[in-house]
């Protein structure tokens, strides 16, 4: 358990992505002590989530404390496994130096920072399920928890893309690009369409697996209807809140 949260704290410090191991197209930290540590730390975050209803009482609720536990690590496993590969074509396309297993362990690595982040928030989505009854208002919060995580994760992913880009040698790029017509940089264009394309599974993978922080006063379900969409979700709560 030390090593693992070690390993962590040296990779939050930038010990794992730098420079001059990106530019040999090396990321040396191992898969599995990255998969090991986002369990943990989804696992933690989990409890404070499944928190909320559990101290409610009711049939359900420590199955729903369980399950919250178990669901919020699923949530960024299963979204890596569905977005991985176009990371992977896009990077390869657009020239990245790491290969299958080093872009696997960066992606690892950001969902890893995702997931630190996110634990740390867990204390204060704790102090809020013992000071309010809001369940619109405790679905708002866990979003925005997931959202500033899941920027600091991607803004740690975008970092270390803008080092493993092997330099466009055309004879365009040799000379300054006109200013009317400045250069593209890959690692932005690929960053920002994979960006999109795991900001929506993401979300979506959330509102499939849902619920996480269980409403008072309703039955256990391990899953609800596939109806509507997250965004939609997100709405409606915000206007309970503010009703």
């Amino acid at each position: 358990m030390a090593s693992i949260f070690g390993a962590i704290d040296t990779l939050l410090r930038g010990g794992f992505n730098k420079r001059e191991d990106l530019e040999r197209g090396r990321f040396d930290i191992p898969a599995a002590t990255l998969i090991r540590a986002g369990v943990i730390l989804g696992l933690s975050y989990g409890v404070f989530m499944g928190l909320f209803a559990a101290f409610r009482g009711g049939p359900g609720s420590v199955a729903q404390l369980v399950t919250s536990m178990v669901k919020v690590p699923s949530l960024f496993l299963l979204t890596l496994i569905v977005t991985f590969p176009s990371l992977y074509v896009f990077s390869a396309l657009s020239g990245s130096r790491l290969q299958f297993k080093d872009t696997l362990r960066l992606l690892l690595a950001a969902i890893a920072v995702n997931l630190t982040l996110l634990a740390s928030f867990g204390p204060v989505t704790g102090f809020f399920t013992l000071s309010t009854e809001s369940y619109p208002f405790m679905i708002l919060l866990n979003v925005f928890f997931f959202a500033v995580s899941g920027a600091i994760g991607l803004g740690f992913l975008r970092q270390s893309l803008g080092t493993v880009f092997k330099p466009v040698t055309t004879p365009e790029a040799a000379s300054p690009p006109p200013p009317s017509r400045p250069a593209v940089d890959p690692a932005s264009r690929v960053f920002q369409i994979w960006t999109l394309i795991y900001a929506i599974v993401g979300a979506q993978m959330g509102w499939v697996l849902r619920p996480f922080v269980g409403a008072p006063g309703e039955p256990f379900q391990l899953f609800r209807a596939r109806h509507s969409n997250f965004f939609a979700a997100v709405i409606e709560a915000l206007g309970n809140l503010l009703n």
